[in-house]
C-alpha cells in the first residue's frame, strides 16, 4: 500500500501536539475542522498555514460565463408579440417566450410596446374601424375589448354566426357594394360576437369565411355563392343599421337574424310603374342636359319606358341581363331614327343620348374600379367584364336601330354627329335638369326616402362643378368630369359617416349626369355611318370619362376618410394600406 506523505507528516504534527500537555487539545486549527479522510482532501486544498478564502456573500460558484465587475448588464429584449394573443401591455400577463426561426422573422415588425386594443364603440363608423383592421397584417391586428363571460356562458354558436356573417355579406355584394366594404362588414359581425381569428374572402360570386379557435384546433370554413343581384338600396341602408347594431350596440343573435328576416321581408320603397316613370323621367333630363326641348324630353321618355317594359318582360321570361340591355337600347334609338326620317326639326341626337343614360351601367363600372384600385383584383376584372357585356349589349341594340335607319334614309341630316349636338350651355336648365335626372336614379335605385334630397343635391353640384371647369375655364372634359366626381366622393362619404351608412345611396345617383351618354352615342352613329376612326376615339373618350368618374369618385372617398381619425392612429402608426410590389 502506497502511504501518503502528508497524511504521515499530519498525523506526527497532530500526536506531537497532542502530547504537549492537556491544554492543547483545546486548540484547535482549521485543519482539524476537516474531516479527517481521503475525500476531504484534493489538489484545491490550500497549504498549511494558508487561510480558506472568505465564502461568496451568494453563496454560488461563477464561471467564465459569468460578467465581470464593473460592467452593466444589457437591457433585456422587447418580447414579441403574436397574431394569436393579445399583446402584453393590454393583458398585463406574463409574456411568452419569444418565437425563433420564420415566426420571428414575421413578428420583426410588431411594435415594440404591443398594439393597443380596439375598442368597439361609436367612437368611429364601423366601416372605418374594421377597413383599418382589414389592412394591417394578421400578425397586427389588435383583440377587440369584450366583457368577460362567466364559465357557463361559451357565447354563441360558430356555425350560427358563420351564417348570419355569409347572409348579411351576401345581400350587401348582391346590392353592389365594393368587396373591401363587404369584408369590413363580415369581419365587424365576426368580431362582435367574439370570432377573433377570422379570415372573410369576396370574390365576385362567392363568399366565404374560416375561423380557427386556436393553433392547434381545426379551422371552420363556411362559404355561400351569390346567384341573383338586385338594385335596392333600402336593403343595403338597413343591413348597414343592422351592422352597425352588432358591431357598435352589441345586440344579440337571435335580434340580429329577426332583424335580418325582416330586412328580407321589407317591399320595395317605390313599385314597378314608378320605376318605369323614373326610367322615362331619367331619359328626358339627360336629353335637356345636351340641348333638348319640351319635345325632345317627352320623346326620350316614351322611349325610355316602352324600353324598361321590355326589358322586364325580357326578365320575367328568363333572359340574360346582356338580352335585357339589347332590347332596353332599341326602342330609344328607333324613336330618334322616326324623328329624323319625319324631317322634323327635332334633334334626334338627343333622343338617342337621353336614353343611353339610362342604360350606361355606371354602378358597376364605380365598384368595378374601386375594388381594382382597394386590391381586389379578381372582382374588379369580373365586374368591368359585366360591365363589358352589358356596354355591348347597348352598342347590339342601338347599332342595329341606327343600321335600319340609315338604310332607309342615308341622308340623316339630324344624326350628323357634326350638327347633332352643339356646343350648349344653359346653367340654369342643365343644373335643373341635372337634379331632376340625379331625383330619378335614386328612384331608380330604391333608395330611402330621406336619402333621396341629398343625393339629388349632391348631383346638382357635381354639375355645377364640371359646368365650371369646362364650359367656363375651358379645361378637357376627361379632369373636369374626375374632379366633380371627386367631390362627389367626397360629400357622399361624410354623410354616410355622418348617419352611419353606406355611401352608394348618395354618390350613385349623383354621378349621373356625368355620365358619357352623348360620347357613346357619337361613337355608335360613327360606327353605324363606317366612320371606323371617329368611332374608336368617341368610344375611348366615352371610356377615360367613365374611368374619370370612378377614379374621381374612389379618391374623393379615401380623402373623406381622412378627416376621421381611424382607431389606434397614435399608438400603431397610422392607418396602413396593403404594401404592393413597385415593379419588381
Amino acid at each position: 500500500m502506497v502511504s501518503d506523505p502528508q497524511r504521515g507528516q499530519r498525523g506526527q504534527r497532530g500526536t506531537s501536539g497532542s502530547g504537549g500537555g492537556s491544554g492543547a487539545s483545546d486548540q484547535t486549527g482549521p485543519e482539524d475542522r476537516k474531516p479527517q479522510s481521503d475525500e476531504a482532501h484534493s489538489a484545491f486544498t490550500p497549504p498549511l498555514g494558508v487561510p480558506y478564502p472568505p465564502l461568496p456573500e451568494d453563496e454560488h460558484p461563477t464561471s467564465e460565463f459569468a460578467l465581470p465587475a464593473g460592467l452593466r448588464p444589457e437591457a433585456p429584449t422587447e418580447q414579441e408579440g403574436s397574431a394569436f394573443t393579445r399583446p402584453s401591455s393590454t393583458t398585463g400577463q406574463t409574456p411568452l417566450p419569444a418565437p425563433v426561426g420564420a415566426t420571428a422573422m414575421s413578428l420583426a415588425f410588431t411594435p415594440p410596446h404591443g398594439i393597443p386594443a380596439v375598442s368597439l364603440t361609436k367612437e368611429a363608423p364601423w366601416q372605418d374601424r374594421m377597413r383599418t383592421m382589414l389592412r394591417m397584417p394578421v400578425h397586427e391586428r389588435p383583440v377587440p375589448e369584450r366583457p368577460e363571460r362567466g364559465e357557463e356562458d361559451t357565447g354563441p354558436a360558430v356555425p350560427r354566426v358563420l351564417d348570419l356573417t355569409l347572409r348579411i355579406g351576401e345581400i350587401l355584394l348582391a346590392g353592389g357594394e365594393g368587396a373591401e366594404d363587404v369584408e369590413a362588414a363580415m369581419f365587424g359581425v365576426a368580431h362582435a360576437y367574439g370570432l377573433e381569428r377570422v379570415e372573410p374572402t369576396v370574390t365576385f360570386t362567392l363568399l366565404s369565411i374560416s375561423y380557427q379557435p386556436s393553433l392547434v384546433d381545426d379551422p371552420v370554413t363556411a362559404s355561400r355563392t351569390v346567384r341573383r343581384r338586385g338594385v335596392d338600396y333600402n336593403r343595403l341602408s338597413a343591413v348597414f343599421r343592422l351592422v352597425d347594431d352588432i358591431a357598435s350596440e352589441g345586440i344579440t343573435l337571435e335580434e340580429a337574424y329577426r332583424g335580418l328576416a325582416e330586412i328580407r321581408r321589407n317591399r320595395h320603397p317605390y313599385p314597378s310603374w314608378a320605376l318605369t316613370v323614373a326610367s322615362g323621367l331619367l331619359s328626358g333630363a339627360a336629353s335637356m342636359l345636351v340641348g333638348g326641348e319640351l319635345l325632345v324630353f317627352v320623346a326620350a321618355a316614351v322611349g325610355s319606358m316602352l324600353g324598361d317594359r321590355l326589358a322586364w318582360l325580357a326578365s320575367a321570361r328568363g333572359l340574360p341581363e346582356f338580352y335585357q340591355f339589347v332590347v332596353a337600347a332599341m326602342p330609344p334609338a328607333a324613336v330618334g331614327v322616326a324623328f329624323g326620317l319625319a324631317h322634323a326639326s327635332v334633334s334626334a341626337s338627343a333622343v338617342i343620348t337621353g336614353g343611353l343614360f339610362a342604360l350606361i351601367p355606371g354602378r358597376a363600372l364605380v365598384a368595378g374600379v374601386h375594388d381594382g384600385l382597394t386590391g381586389y383584383y379578381i372582382t374588379a376584372a369580373a365586374r368591368l367584364l359585366e360591365v363589358g357585356y352589358l356596354i355591348v349589349g347597348i352598342v347590339v341594340g342601338v347599332l342595329s336601330v341606327l343600321y335600319i335607319g340609315l338604310q332607309l334614309n342615308p341622308g340623316l341630316r339630324r344624326l350628323n354627329p357634326e350638327e347633332a349636338l352643339g356646343a350648349y350651355n344653359e346653367p340654369v336648365v342643365q343644373i335643373t335638369a341635372s337634379m331632376l335626372l340625379a331625383l330619378a336614379f335614386c328612384v331608380l335605385l330604391q333608395q330611402e326616402r330621406h336619402t333621396v334630397a341629398f343625393a339629388t343635391l349632391n348631383g346638382g353640384v357635381a354639375w355645377v362643378v364640371y359646368g365650371a371647369l369646362h364650359y367656363v375655364a375651358e379645361i378637357n372634359p376627361v379632369p373636369a368630369t374626375a374632379i366633380a366626381a371627386g367631390l362627389v366622393g367626397l360629400f357622399g362619404q361624410l354623410l354616410s359617416r355622418y348617419r352611419y351608412a353606406s355611401a352608394l345611396p348618395y354618390v350613385t345617383a349623383a354621378i349621373g349626369p356625368l355620365l358619357p351618354g352623348s360620347a357613346t352615342y357619337f361613337g355608335l352613329l360613327n360606327f353605324a355611318q363606317g366612320h371606323l376612326p371617329e368611332g374608336l376615339t368617341s368610344l375611348v373618350q366615352a371610356a377615360s370619362l367613365a374611368l374619370a368618374i370612378a377614379v374621381g369618385v374612389n379618391l374623393g372617398a379615401e380623402v373623406a376618410r381622412l378627416f376621421l381619425r381611424a382607431p389606434g392612429v397614435e399608438e400603431a402608426g397610422g392607418r396602413r394600406a396593403a404594401k404592393r410590389t413597385r415593379g419588381f
